[in-house]
C-alpha cells in the first residue's frame, strides 16, 4: 500500500520524466533512443562484445542483432531492397560486402572512419570499411600426419596421395575466398580440376563448417584439414590444452592457399538512422573497439587504429599471405559458380 509521501514523490518524478521527454534530455528518454539494426555474419563473440560496448559510449544508441549466415543475408538484403530493415550489415568476409556494394546498396562511409584502417583493407569505392581479418591455415593431428609431410601449395590438397586424410568445409563463406585465390593464380579450369581433386581426396571429410574440421582432426577422424587460424586458437581456449591433440601450420609464403580474409562493415543506403549508424562503424574501428578485438576470445586480428593482437598468436606483421587485393577477392560468385559445378554447394 503506498503512503501519501510515496504518491508525491512518484507524481513529482513523472512530472521530471515528462519534462525530460519534451526538452530530449536523459539518455533513456524515448524520443531520444535510437535502435539500429545490424545483420551479422560475424561470429556472435565478437559481436556482441562490440555491441555492448558501443551501447555503453553511445547511451541513446540501441543496436538490435540479427545474426545469421552472410551468404544468405546479403540475399535477404538484395530481396528487401528498399523495405531492409538493416541498417548495417557486419560480415566475416568481404565478398558479402562486394556483393552489395555492387548492387549499389550501400551508402558511403565517412572519410574518418575509413581512415583509421589501412586502406588496402577497405573497399576500394568507400562503401564499407574493413574492421579485422584472419587468414587460412592447416590444422592437422601430429598422430596421422607429420609437418613435413603436409602439402606447402594449395594445389598439393589435389595429391592422390592426400586421399582419406584431408578434411574442409566447401560451404564455409571462409573457403571461397581460397577458391577465388586459386582462380586468380592459375585459372579457372585448373580451379575447376583442383576442386574435382579435393573433393575426391577428402570423400566422407566435407564438413558442413569449419568447427567441425577443426573438432575432427583433433580428435584424430581425420589427418589434416583447411580452416582459417582462429578456429583452432578458440578450440584451444574452450577445451583447454591437454585435450588439444591438434596444431596448424602454414602454406608456404606468399602461396594462394595462403589467404587474408578481411571482416568488415557497411551501412544500407535504405538506413533511416545514417548518422547512427556512421557512428557504430567509427567505434568498430576506432582504438576502443579494435581493443575488444584485441583482447577477446575472437583471436581475429584487429587491422585499425594501430592496435595490435594481445592474443598469443602469429603476429600479424610476421603472416606473409597471397597478395590478392580485396578487389581482386571480389563478390566470390566465380569461386561459388566453380563450387556450385562440382557439387560441393
Amino acid at each position: 500500500m503506498r503512503t501519501r509521501r510515496g504518491v508525491v514523490a512518484l507524481f513529482v518524478a513523472s512530472l521530471a520524466s515528462l519534462f525530460l521527454a519534451a526538452c530530449g534530455g536523459g539518455s533513456t528518454g524515448a524520443s531520444s533512443q535510437t535502435t539500429l539494426t545490424l545483420y551479422s555474419g560475424q561470429h556472435v563473440q565478437t559481436t556482441y562484445a562490440l555491441v555492448a560496448k558501443f551501447e555503453k559510449a553511445y547511451p541513446h544508441i540501441r543496436v538490435a542483432v540479427r545474426s545469421g549466415d552472410e551468404d544468405s543475408l546479403d540475399a535477404e538484403i538484395v530481396q528487401e531492397g528498399a523495405r531492409s530493415p538493416a541498417d548495417v550489415f557486419f560480415t566475416e568476409n568481404s565478398p558479402a560486402l562486394e556483393y552489395l556494394q555492387q548492387k549499389g546498396l550501400l551508402a558511403r562511409v565517412n572519410a574518418s572512419t575509413l581512415a583509421l584502417t589501412p586502406s588496402k583493407y577497405n573497399s576500394l569505392n568507400g562503401d564499407w570499411v574493413g574492421v579485422s581479418a584472419r587468414v587460412s591455415v592447416l590444422i592437422y593431428n601430429p598422430s596421422l600426419i607429420k609437418k613435413s609431410a603436409l602439402p606447402s601449395s594449395v594445389l598439393a590438397l589435389a595429391d592422390p596421395k592426400y586421399r582419406g586424410q584431408l578434411a574442409f568445409a566447401a560451404g564455409e563463406t571462409d573457403f571461397q575466398p581460397i577458391v577465388t585465390s586459386v582462380i586468380q593464380a592459375y585459372g579457372k579450369l585448373a580451379a575447376l580440376s583442383w576442386l574435382n581433386a579435393i573433393k575426391s581426396n577428402a570423400d566422407s571429410h566435407v564438413y558442413p563448417d569449419n568447427e567441425t574440421v577443426t573438432n575432427e582432426v583433433n580428435r584424430g577422424v581425420v589427418a589434416f584439414g583447411v580452416i582459417d587460424q582462429y578456429y583452432w586458437y578458440r578450440m584451444r581456449a574452450e577445451i583447454g590444452a591437454s585435450k588439444t591433440h591438434s596444431k596448424i601450420a602454414y602454406f608456404a609464403p606468399r602461396n594462394p592457399g595462403y589467404v587474408l580474409d578481411v571482416s568488415g562493415a557497411g551501412i544500407l543506403k535504405s538506413s533511416q538512422h545514417q548518422v547512427a549508424a556512421q557512428h557504430f562503424l567509427h567505434f568498430l574501428v576506432s582504438t576502443a573497439g579494435q581493443k575488444i578485438i584485441a583482447h577477446s576470445i575472437s583471436y581475429e586480428y584487429p587491422i585499425a587504429s594501430g592496435v595490435t593482437t594481445d592474443q598469443p598468436e602469429t603476429p600479424f606483421h610476421d603472416l606473409a599471405p597471397y597478395p590478392i587485393t580485396i578487389a581482386q577477392l571480389g563478390t566470390g560468385q566465380a569461386a561459388i559458380s566453380l563450387l556450385r559445378e562440382v557439387q560441393l554447394l
